[in-house]
């Protein structure tokens, strides 16, 4: 296995020839924390047994989210508290994936068009729900934004994790939309077959979507390119309970974007990682100059205190009481 601090050490100077334009400083940060991660140059602590009261001077992790090395333990945090956060409902995994045209103008205004690409695909979902018969309320959403494709190329595009349900603040109604073969809970039943699900219409989502994020990015200054696609692309897909799509999610929350794992071969100015392909689902790879390489890993790192995940309506955290009285009234029908 090639630790990418090693990949660093070996081309940082070349990425920095090739690449001294376009490198932020947050960038910089992020090659010399990744560096130092766990070494001998990492500020050290004294850690003793609890036991034998042994003592060893052991270095400091960096605690940088594009490390992949970091943050398991708030990775795994993070997931406890969504799984906490089940509602009695069939899940969808709903992508907003932002067109080819845009990502040049992502790339410039990050900030700006990170946080219009997350707000319009709540604001979306959050109208139709509302709109819906079956749902009319404000539904409960988690999203978050992830800037690569399989391949680590430069691809902006949001996961919004949401149940079938929502919640009418004005009737005090909890309601949900569950397809035939399915519990009150979502849940299979017994001895039958998940059957999917219907959400909304992924064509209609897009068309809303496409028309409130250009409304949003004109309102915030920023000129568009010309040539924008009438067809934007809006995946909906039932994903049953929601743990699955929840573990997908927090897989690249704050561990960086590729596991040390698959990095397989550093050689002759090369790099060679491995990926799953989308269309086939076999493992492929993909190889290209150091120095390239380290700048697709840089392309996604976020902004300074940029929030990747965020919960909206009634999984946000201002909302936990009317959550947990959901979960109680599902658990304990009598007692609600």
């Amino acid at each position: 296995m090639m630790r990418l601090a090693d990949v660093i050490t070996r081309f940082e100077s070349r990425l920095s020839d090739k690449y001294a334009a376009q490198l932020l400083p947050s960038h910089r940060q992020a090659l010399a924390a990744i560096q130092s991660c766990r070494s001998r140059f990492a500020p050290h602590m004294l850690a003793t047994c609890s036991g034998c009261h042994t003592q060893a001077c052991l270095p400091h992790s960096c605690g940088h989210r594009a490390c992949p090395h970091c943050q398991h333990h708030q990775s795994e945090d993070w997931l406890q508290r969504q799984l906490k956060a089940l509602v009695p409902a069939t899940y969808f995994l709903v992508t907003f994936t932002l067109p080819a045209q845009l990502r040049h103008l992502a790339w410039t205004h990050q900030r700006v068009v990170y946080d219009a690409l997350m707000g319009c695909a709540w604001d979306t979902l959050r109208t139709f729900s509302q709109n819906d018969p079956k749902l009319a309320g404000t539904p409960g959403a988690l999203a978050v934004l992830h800037t690569h494709n399989r391949q680590l190329g430069f691809h902006p595009h949001v996961h919004v994790c949401m149940p079938a349900a929502a919640l009418n603040h004005k009737t005090r109604l909890w309601q949900t939309k569950v397809k035939r073969g399915h519990t009150a809970d979502g849940q299979t039943p017994a001895g039958g077959k998940y059957l999917g699900g219907y959400l909304f219409s992924h064509k209609a989502l897009a068309k809303v979507f496409a028309a409130k994020l250009i409304a949003a990015l004109k309102a915030a200054g920023l000129s568009l390119p010309a040539g924008l696609p009438q067809q934007w692309v809006v995946d909906c897909k039932a994903v049953g309970d929601g743990r699955a799509a929840l573990r997908y999610l927090g897989r690249y929350l704050y561990r960086g974007v590729i596991a040390e794992r698959d990095i397989l071969r550093c050689q002759d100015g090369m790099v060679t990682f491995r990926y799953r392909d989308a269309k086939t689902g076999k493992a492929a790879t993909r190889t290209l100059a150091g120095e390239d390489f380290l700048w697709l890993l840089l392309q996604h790192v976020l902004p300074k205190g940029f929030q990747r995940a965020r919960n909206f309506g009634f999984l946000h955290h201002n909302c936990r009481r009317a959550l947990h009285l959901l979960q109680l009234r599902h658990l304990h029908p009598a007692a609600a």
